[in-house]
């Protein structure tokens, strides 16, 4: 479970990045749509999530490794 979260992670991050170079990209244009200046919102909450799972990770490892030990 823990090598997909990582893996969707990395794509999360570069569907992020696309959103965001897709939004500096319209903008000389005139005022992008809604739709294309909230897009960088669903994969920077996703980004977020498994950031914070990926972050937490070793000292849940940590916790279970103590009390196998014991």
């Amino acid at each position: 479970m823990s090598a997909w979260i990582r893996q969707g992670h990395r794509w999360f991050s570069i569907l992020f990045t696309l959103t965001v170079i897709a939004n500096f990209a319209v903008r000389p244009f005139g005022e992008a749509p809604d739709w294309l200046t909230y897009s960088p919102l669903p994969p920077l909450f996703l980004l977020l999530f498994s950031g914070l799972y990926m972050f937490a990770l070793p000292y849940t490892a940590k916790g279970r490794m103590s009390k196998m030990g014991a």
